[in-house]
């Protein structure tokens, strides 16, 4: 039998799920960033990659900036009501969202060129610091998932996951 990964099953009534989901997304996309700059050494630039490329761009210009805000404007002030030790963890995740956002900027721009023609490679120590910033993002934040999937109150949790669900404009 298949496994299926968590985001299949993720909804915005369980917005814990939601916001693992995200990461999965995250991962998979680091994933295949890591793995680009030997690809396109080896095979250059086709449309496979361009779809590809046009994918992470899309997520991280979109959907990850959206995930930061869950966090910083639901989450993050739902945790530290129930959780108040929980706030140097937090002000650290806040701190490395600004430099997450810094290091998308940077290679954000070398992929966008990748994807226009502009050139034919991309900065691999620019991909590995962007990567490892989230490697230490995630492992930082999951936790705090966790408390918060353990502290949190049902209500609680229903009206962040209503409020995500808004600020995607989905109903």
């Amino acid at each position: 039998m298949q496994q299926l990964e968590p985001q299949q099953f993720a909804s915005w009534a369980e917005p814990i799920d939601m916001l693992y989901a995200c990461h999965s997304k995250v991962k998979r996309f680091c994933k295949q960033l890591r793995i680009l700059p030997e690809y396109l050494a080896k095979n250059g630039i086709n449309q496979a990659v361009k779809n590809d490329v046009q994918q992470i761009i899309h997520y991280f210009n979109l959907s990850a900036p959206l995930h930061h805000d869950d966090e910083e404007c639901d989450f993050f002030p739902a945790l530290v009501r129930v959780q108040p030790q929980a706030q140097a963890d937090i002000d650290e995740l806040e701190s490395q969202h600004e430099l997450l956002h810094q290091n998308w900027a940077l290679l954000s721009a070398q992929l966008e060129a990748l994807v226009a023609g502009e050139r034919n490679d991309v900065d691999a120590e620019l991909i590995a610091r962007f990567i490892a910033g989230y490697d230490v993002h995630i492992a930082i934040e999951e936790p705090l998932f966790e408390l918060g999937r353990i502290h949190l109150a049902q209500t609680e949790l229903e009206r962040m996951g209503k409020i995500m669900a808004e600020r995607r404009k989905i109903a």
